[in-house]
């Protein structure tokens, strides 16, 4: 659908993945509003003339999802008052990141006979949206389970109301699949104690101070709720993947903790004991006994912190690789967090994306040497040369901002290339802002990832020279004996 809405800025599409069709053609409310009776009385127009609806309002959200779905992907859909109303590009999203991680060639190809990518929603609530989108954009089977009759129920309908996807899509109460049995007394993850991320070592203990804290209090709270994948999926089943987006809150109060929207939701929806982190965990656990019945297990996440501590999680339990994502809607940000038990049938690699997105892998390194190590060595080593930094524990990321006259120190011989190309004054005070971030890809390698932040200085050029040189002092450090033969690549995570 053409949008006719004028962005505001740049990031305001931040975040939404590029096939999503959405990206570049937001949903114009005045037209649909043209096409769709029973949507107009929720449009109005701002000072500005732009149409617009109240998103505190749960008719209007619902609405318009209900005219998004059958506008755009011809699917009849309703839900109950007070059920969680999903805003479709956001959804979008989770499933072109799904699409793009079968994509990938680093483990083996689809296990379901037919050929045709089958999924599993955990939690699929009245709204059924995942399978209803897979479904109707990609082809994709599903089983959608849930525990509530409501859900159940209004889930089935809108199955029903689509004839033409009803074959694909399955609705099933969880804990009616009689497969692998849960032991609730042995869980596969502790519950108690704390979480060490990536192995960090003694010294980083004072720190991680504040985040072990928090994780040694998430670690407290258990999920005991009812069965998530294991007394789900039945005997002899296999999936190409999971996907669920889990109950982010302990309470409904600070489920209700954001005045700006009204998209429902009930108490079984928003809400479970030891919050996201135990629910997810809970999962993780299922993943562990149930290994290659899937090729990916996946799951939103609501804190980065908790995304942290989660991956963190996985190494423990025999993951053999773990991606994430962010995806953005609005000024709300939710994590993607996937992985596997398979075989790695190849050396992973990344895709290309923007020309200030840089990157290189680490491998080979020694358990002590885990992602905070890394960290701690590139602000040490930029700081001791003069540049200032910022690090942030919980996001495993440090902005750098360095002058002109502290790189050349840095390089030296090399700056000199850039003499004839480059503008800058050594009189006026010019600056490269950009961000180093560090993730574990598998046990034994580590990404590091390099963002210029700021690209209007007239020493942006510099930025790959400087990142450049980070990858020769951290392979000598952390890899010794590796020949450095590869160039930092313009690469990201699936």
């Amino acid at each position: 659908m053409a949008g006719k809405r004028k962005r505001k800025s740049g990031n305001e599409r931040r975040g939404i993945h590029h096939r999503n069709r959405y990206a570049d053609n937001p949903p114009d409310f005045a037209q649909l509003a043209s096409l769709y009776p029973s949507f107009e009385p929720y449009v109005f127009y701002s000072r500005d003339g732009c149409p617009r609806i109240d998103w505190t309002d749960f008719n209007a959200t619902r609405e318009l999802t209900r005219v998004l779905l059958l506008h755009d992907h011809g699917v009849n859909w309703w839900i109950t008052d007070g059920q969680l109303c999903p805003t479709v590009p956001n959804r979008l999203n989770y499933i072109h990141w799904i699409e793009d991680l079968l994509a990938l060639d680093i483990l083996p190809g689809t296990r379901v006979e037919g050929n045709i990518t089958t999924g599993f929603d955990i939690g699929t609530g009245a709204n059924c949206i995942y399978p209803l989108l897979g479904s109707s954009v990609l082809g994709w089977k599903f089983v959608g389970s849930d525990i509530t009759d409501i859900a159940i129920e209004w889930a089935n309908k809108n199955v029903e109301s689509n004839p033409h996807l009803s074959n694909l899509i399955e609705i099933r109460r969880a804990g009616m699949g009689h497969g692998v049995g849960i032991s609730e007394n042995n869980p596969i993850l502790s519950s108690e104690g704390s979480v060490q991320l990536s192995n960090p070592g003694t010294e980083n203990v004072g720190f991680l101070a504040s985040l072990v804290l928090e994780t040694q209090l998430n670690a407290k709270k258990y999920y005991d709720g009812p069965p998530v994948l294991i007394g789900s999926v039945k005997d002899g089943e296999n999936f190409d993947f999971c996907m669920c987006n889990p109950p982010f809150f302990e309470t409904m109060e600070e489920a209700g903790l954001n005045p700006k929207t009204s998209c429902g939701g009930t108490p079984a929806e928003m809400v479970c004991s030891g919050g996201e982190h135990a629910f997810i965990k809970r999962i993780i656990e299922d993943s562990a006994t149930l290994k290659d019945r899937f090729r990916w297990y996946s799951s939103l996440v609501g804190r980065k912190l908790n995304l942290n501590i989660l991956v963190s999680e996985l190494w423990k339990v025999g993951a053999t690789v773990v991606k994430t994502t962010e995806f953005v809607q609005g000024r709300t940000s939710r994590w993607g967090l996937a992985w596997s038990f398979l075989p790695v049938s190849r050396k992973i690699s990344s895709h290309k994306v923007e020309e200030n997105n840089l990157s290189f892998m680490l491998e080979g390194l020694q358990r002590q040497h885990g992602a905070f190590l890394v960290l701690q060595h590139v602000e040490s080593y930029l700081s001791s040369n003069g540049a200032s930094s910022k690090l942030d524990a919980s996001a495993f990321n440090v902005d750098i901002t360095i002058s002109r006259n502290q790189i050349d120190a840095i390089l030296k011989p090399e700056t000199c290339d850039l003499s004839n190309s480059s503008n800058d004054n050594h009189g006026e005070v010019d600056s490269l802002v950009f961000r180093i971030t560090v993730f574990q890809q598998h046990p034994g390698a580590l990404l590091v990832r390099g963002k210029l932040l700021e690209r209007s200085t007239s020493i942006s050029a510099m930025f790959s020279l400087i990142f450049r040189r980070l990858k020769e002092v951290l392979t000598t450090k952390f890899c010794p004996g590796r020949v450095l033969v590869n160039q930092p690549s313009s690469n990201t995570q699936a």
